[in-house]
C-alpha cells in the first residue's frame, strides 16, 4: 500500500489533536471510565500539547493522509525502555509512543506500511531497537506488534486519569542489529 507519510508540521497541530483524541477515545473509551478517560485525553491530545510535542527535536511525529484526511499517525521518542527491560540493554533504542490508525482504515494494511514508516525513521536516527507500551487488555494492537516482529519483554505501569493500568512493553531489534546478549 502506498499512502503518503510525512513528518507532521506546527501546522497539523489541531489536525492533529483532535485526530489523536478520535483515535484513542475509538481505541479505549468503551473499557474506561469516563472520568478518567476525559482527564488523560485534555492532558495528552490537546493542541498546546501537540504543539508542543511538534515542536521537540526528540519526537518525530509522522501522517498518514488519505484525500486530505488523516487516517494514522505515529510518534517515536529517543529513550530506553524501562530499567526492568533488560533485552535492549547494549541498543540505542526509540519508543514508539503513540501508533494509530483510524478504526475506518483497520485491516487495509496502512498500520504495517506506517510501521515500516516508522523502522526507517528510527534507522535515520541512528536507533538500532524499538520498543513500545500496549495495553495489557489490547489483544488486537499486540497481534499487530508480533507480526511486525516486535516480542513481549516485560510490563509498565501507565496512569489513565487516576486510574493504575498495566502496559505490555515489547520490544524489536531492527534490520541486521545483533540479539541482545544474555
Amino acid at each position: 500500500m502506498m499512502i503518503p507519510v510525512r513528518r507532521a508540521t506546527l501546522a497539523d497541530a489541531a489536525r492533529l489533536a483532535d485526530f489523536a483524541a478520535k483515535t484513542f477515545h475509538d481505541a479505549f473509551a468503551v473499557d474506561n471510565d469516563p472520568r478518567d478517560f476525559a482527564l488523560h485525553v485534555s492532558r495528552c491530545f490537546g493542541v498546546d500539547q501537540q504543539l508542543a510535542e511538534l515542536a521537540n527535536p526528540g519526537i518525530v511525529t509522522l501522517l498518514a493522509e488519505r484525500d486530505g484526511d488523516l487516517i494514522a499517525y505515529a510518534q517515536l521518542r529517543r529513550g530506553a525502555p524501562p530499567p526492568s527491560i533488560t533485552t535492549l540493554a547494549d541498543a540505542q533504542p526509540m519508543e514508539v509512543w503513540r501508533f494509530y490508525v483510524s478504526k475506518d482504515w483497520h485491516g487495509s494494511g496502512i498500520a504495517r506500511f506506517l510501521m515500516a514508516t516508522v523502522e526507517m525513521e528510527a534507522e535515520r536516527r541512528a536507533a538500532n531497537a524499538l520498543w513500545l507500551g500496549v495495553w495489557e487488555r489490547n489483544a488486537r494492537a499486540m497481534a499487530f506488534y508480533r507480526k511486525c516482529g516486535f516480542e513481549v519483554s516485560g510490563t509498565q505501569a501507565f496512569v489513565l486519569g487516576t486510574n493504575p493500568q498495566t502496559d505490555i512493553v515489547m520490544t524489536r531489534r531492527l534490520a541486521g542489529q545483533p540479539a541482545a546478549r544474555t
